[in-house]
C-alpha cells in the first residue's frame, strides 16, 4: 500500500485543515492563523526533507550530516520554546546525552544497518522525542522556579546550596515531562498504532516486522527521553540551562 500525491490527497489535506481552523474558531482559541502557517510550513519542510533524503540516503556520511542538521534544529527549537536561547549549548548537551547512547546501541547491536535509509528515520524519531521531553521539563521547571521562588529562598536560608535548593523545587516536576512518552509505550497496540508500525506496514512489511520496529523505537524513545530529562534537570540546577530572568533571580 502507498499514498501517492495527487488530487485525493490535496482534497483531504484542505478538508482536514479547514476542520482544524473551524475548531479553533468555534472554541475561541484564536490560533487559526497559527494553524494555517504551521500546515504550510509542514508541507514545505516535508517536501524539502523528501528531496534531501532522496539525495543523501545512498551516502552514509551525507546521511549522518543530515541527522546532525536535524539535531541542531531540534536544539534551536527547544531552546526558544523554553525561552532560554542563550542556553542552547546546555540544551544540546542534554539532548545529546539522551540521543547518542540510543543510536550507539541500535547500531552496535546490528539492530539497524549503518545505512542512510535506516539511520535517518530512526535518528529523526529519537531526536524529535528528546526535543519534546526537553521542552516539557524546561517549561515545567522554569514555571515552578518562578512560582515558588520563596521556597527556593527558604531552602537557601536553611543552608542548602543553590543547586540543592533549585532541585528541591524542580525535581518533582521533572517526571511530568516523561508521562506522555510512558503513556505512548503503555497504550501502543491498544489505543494507538504509532508511526513506525504504520510506516513498515505501508512499506510492505509484515505485522511482525512492524511490531518489532515499533517496539525498538519506543524503547529508544523511552531511554532517550529519560536521560535527556535527567541531564536537563541537573543543568537547570547548575544554572547552566535557565532563561535570562531566572539567571539573575537564582543568586547565591
Amino acid at each position: 500500500m502507498s499514498i501517492d500525491p495527487g488530487w485525493p490527497v490535496a482534497v483531504a489535506l484542505v478538508a482536514l485543515l479547514a476542520l482544524a481552523v473551524a475548531a479553533h474558531r468555534v472554541n475561541g482559541y484564536g490560533l487559526e492563523r497559527s494553524a494555517v502557517v504551521a500546515a504550510l510550513r509542514a508541507i514545505a519542510q516535508l517536501g524539502v526533507a523528501a528531496l534531501l533524503i532522496t539525495v543523501v540516503v545512498d551516502h552514509l556520511w551525507l546521511s549522518v550530516l543530515l541527522v546532525g542538521v536535524m539535531f541542531a534544529l531540534g536544539v534551536l527549537t527547544t531552546s526558544r520554546r523554553v525561552e532560554a536561547p542563550a542556553s542552547w549549548p546546555a540544551a544540546a548537551l542534554a539532548m545529546a546525552a539522551g540521543v547518542v547512547p540510543v543510536l550507539v546501541v541500535v547500531l552496535a547491536t546490528g539492530t539497524i544497518p549503518p545505512e542512510g535509509i535506516a539511520i535517518i528515520p530512526v535518528a529523526g524519531i529519537i531526536v524529535g522525542n528528546a526535543m519534546t521531553a526537553h521542552t516539557l521539563v524546561g517549561r515545567r521547571a522554569f514555571a515552578a522556579l518562578r512560582d515558588e521562588h520563596a521556597q527556593y529562598e527558604a531552602a537557601l536560608s536553611l543552608g542548602l546550596l543553590p543547586a540543592q535548593a533549585i532541585r528541591e523545587v524542580v525535581h518533582r516536576r521533572a517526571p511530568e515531562a516523561l508521562l506522555p512518552g510512558l503513556d505512548q509505550v503503555k497504550t501502543t497496540g491498544v489505543v494507538t498504532l504509532p508511526g513506525a508500525f504504520i510506516g513498515v506496514m505501508l512499506g510492505g512489511g509484515s505485522p511482525v516486522q512492524a511490531a518489532t520496529a515499533q517496539v525498538l523505537v519506543l524503547f529508544g524513545i523511552m531511554a532517550a527521553q529519560t536521560v535527556t530529562v535527567g541531564v536537563a534537570e541537573r543543568l537547570v540546577a547548575a544554572r547552566r540551562l535557565v532563561p535570562a530572568d531566572l539567571r539573575s533571580a537564582l543568586v547565591d
